[in-house]
This record gives C-alpha cells, sequence and structure tokens, in this order.
C-alpha cells in the first residue's frame, strides 16, 4: 500500500499552477536524455563542430584527435538523443546537427557561458 504524504501548502495557487503546467513525466524523461547526451565534453565538442560545418565521421576523428569508432560511438548518443542528423552521399555519411533548436540551443549555452 502507497503511503500517503501530508503536506503544509503556503500558495495554494502557486501549487496548481505549477501542477497545471508542469511537463508530463514522458517530457521530462526526453530532457534529461537530452541533457545526459550534452553533459559529455567529447559530444559537446562534436556538436559545437558541427555548428560550424556538417562532417563526416573521418573529418571530425581528425578535427578532435580521436579515433573513428570513438567518434562513432559518441555520434550514436547525439542520435538517440535527437541532437543530430545524417544524410548520405555515396560510402560516406556526413553529419549535422538535427535542426535550428539544436542550433540555438549551442549558441545560446556558450553565449552565456563566455558572459
Amino acid at each position: 500500500m502507497k503511503e500517503q504524504l501530508s503536506y503544509h501548502i503556503i500558495d495554494q495557487e502557486a501549487v496548481d499552477k505549477v501542477e497545471k503546467l508542469l511537463p508530463e513525466k514522458e517530457i521530462i524523461d526526453k530532457l534529461a536524455t537530452f541533457f545526459s547526451a550534452i553533459k559529455d565534453p567529447t559530444r559537446l565538442r562534436i556538436l559545437h563542430a558541427l555548428f560550424i560545418n556538417e562532417m563526416c565521421v573521418y573529418d571530425i576523428a581528425t578535427v578532435l584527435n580521436m579515433s573513428q569508432s570513438a567518434i562513432s560511438h559518441q555520434l550514436k548518443v547525439l542520435k538517440q538523443a535527437n541532437l543530430v542528423d545524417y544524410s548520405k552521399q555515396g560510402k560516406l555519411v556526413y553529419y549535422s546537427l538535427a535542426d535550428e533548436h539544436v542550433r540555438s540551443i549551442i549558441n545560446q549555452s556558450t553565449n552565456h557561458i563566455k558572459e
């Protein structure tokens, strides 16, 4: 049996407003995945590289001085979090930021840190 908790509410209007507007658990879970994906410095470096230019795994590996397999692994995490997209050109796969939202988040976050 689940324990019933008793709360002492100070501002019922604030509680009602937050309960009404708080994102659903599914959205919160997706946000957690998003923030988990961008917390890694290597993934942030990849996102910044893709902010500048679309690139293939080989070129990203060269820029970051890392193995291609390590970059591929990090790109998989970024794809799962819907942060990067890809397109095939012949035998090569080129990666880019998923959309303008990701571009804006990278840009605004970087500007915030520089202030």
